[in-house]
């Protein structure tokens, strides 16, 4: 199972140098609003996928007045991961080892965010939840890189022929060959992952929602009418990729409607009914990675009194618990909050204060 059992910033936000020792299991990161707690989960964000899940400006991370932020981390079977974040570029290391992608990384720290941008999920456009699904299906499915970057390569040359004053559809025919090839295996990996998902999520949502008077489905839209295939409705919309310069159909355009009922749940749903959704969706999640890749994955979970009341709060905190996998959570006032658990863990315990982080 990946866990973290040392992690090491420096020159990230308003941190200027700090080192902790992780609890395997459940770390209490507390402190005031703006003392630099949500930047510890950056950090971990950072080294294990490239990015923080609050801004896609990732050099903002870097501290006023320096050059560039760097993470270590220990994972606790011995691997070795470190980021050094320049304003303008980056280098990654594995074990010593410099790292041209993050694919290696990505799968020994599989990282998952629980905070006010995951609600994006329901709020947000179709690639919030593309994302979401891609997440999974690269976890799962080890072919899924391969042919994800098979079908964007093809996409991306197939959007510059259409760019042309004159689209040359000889040329388009060619890449599209393989973009179909592509766009069906990303498709069948989208639908077996779904497969597992989905009833892992029922089974979530129950349990953090017993009474919920909604029946709730998960339903998949590959980017095109299967009833006629992806090959037709390429063909069908020549003179609209044309007139658009850009390709409207295909698994880039992939989403998963979520509905209560017969409706939309972001239309039915409460505010807090939805965030319990969100929760027991990220939670379903992690439950697949771990059933399939043989380990569990780290929850980061932000402030999320402000998202969930006190009682849905305990019941969030208490499933990832009972999942046995490593979480980094942050609250403002840590007595208050694990007096709300109902069987409060081990843990570690981090105050963070401008910036320092004591244990």
């Amino acid at each position: 199972m990946s866990r973290l059992a040392e992690l090491h910033i420096t020159a990230l936000r308003n941190i200027e140098q700090a080192s902790i020792n992780c609890h395997p299991e459940f770390n209490l990161i507390h402190g005031k609003n703006g003392s630099g707690k949500t930047s510890v989960l950056e950090a971990i964000s950072l080294v294990a996928q490239g990015k923080s899940f609050r801004t896609n400006r990732t050099e903002s991370l870097i501290k006023s007045g320096t050059a560039r932020a760097v993470v270590y981390s220990r994972l606790e079977d011995g691997h070795r991961i470190g980021i050094d974040r320049a304003r303008s570029a980056y280098k990654l290391n594995l074990d010593g080892q410099s790292q041209k992608n993050w694919d290696e990384v990505l799968k020994k720290v599989p990282v998952l965010v629980l905070d006010t941008g995951a609600f994006t999920l329901l709020e947000g456009g179709p690639k919030s939840r593309r994302q979401f699904m891609d997440w999974g299906a690269f976890h799962v499915e080890p072919s899924f890189i391969a042919a994800w970057r098979r079908a964007k390569k093809c996409l991306a040359n197939r959007n510059q022929l259409l760019k042309a004053s004159t689209a040359n559809w000889s040329l388009i025919d060619a890449w599209d060959q393989e973009f179909l090839q592509a766009a069906d295996q990303i498709d069948q990996i989208r639908l077996a992952y779904l497969a597992v998902l989905i009833p892992t999520f029922n089974q979530v949502y129950g349990t953090l929602m017993p009474n919920s008077a909604y029946q709730l489905s998960l339903i998949y839209e590959p980017g095109w009418d299967t009833e006629l295939g992806l090959k037709a409705v390429l063909k069908d919309n020549r003179e609209k990729d044309s007139k658009y310069r850009f390709t409207q159909y295909g698994p880039q355009r992939a989403d998963i409607v979520i509905k209560a009922d017969s409706r939309e749940a972001i239309e039915v749903l409460s505010r807090g009914q939805q965030k319990i959704l969100v929760s027991a969706l990220k939670i379903a999640q992690g439950m697949v990675q771990a059933q399939s890749g043989g380990q569990g994955c780290i929850y980061l979970v932000d402030d999320l009194q402000a998202e969930l009341d006190a009682e849905n709060r305990a019941s969030v905190i208490s499933f990832l618990v009972g999942l046995e996998s490593q979480l980094f959570v942050t609250c403002v006032d840590a007595t208050a909050f694990m007096e709300g658990l109902i069987d409060p863990p081990e843990h570690s315990l981090f105050h963070v204060e401008h910036g320092n982080i004591f244990a």
